[in-house]
């Protein structure tokens, strides 16, 4: 199983929370803050699991993950992306830019740990 993730997040109350939970049950987190060289970032040391905000300064969440999804050390990394706009118009396009889970804010600690723990072991 693996226990590296990075968490790609601008608001810090959610970086706090998400590292937390995570660290607590024995995660390594790293965190990113903006979508400028998000995508250099994961490559360059590449998280067992990825969790992913949709609304980021410099580039948007999908435009990431299609880059991710287009490069080959990338294209099997777990993503779970984060989203305050739960519409589904944006489901279908995390779905399409290659999310392997979506998830709305606000959202339950325990609902993130279980999404990243089911995917670290698909």
């Amino acid at each position: 199983m693996g226990k590296r993730v990075l968490l790609i997040e601008d608001e810090p109350n959610i970086i706090e929370a998400v590292s937390f939970i995570l660290s607590r049950d024995g995660w390594t987190v790293a965190t990113h803050s903006n979508g400028h060289d998000a995508v250099e970032v994961v490559l360059a040391d590449p998280p067992d699991i990825l969790i992913l905000d949709v609304m980021l300064p410099g580039k948007s969440g999908f435009d990431i993950l299609r880059e991710l999804r287009e490069t080959h050390d990338a294209d099997r990394l777990p993503v779970l992306m984060l989203t305050a706009r739960g519409q589904l118009k944006d489901r279908e396009m995390a779905e399409r830019a290659g999310a392997t889970h979506f998830m709305t804010k606000p959202f339950s600690n325990s609902e993130v740990l279980e999404v990243v723990r089911d995917l670290a072991s698909a």
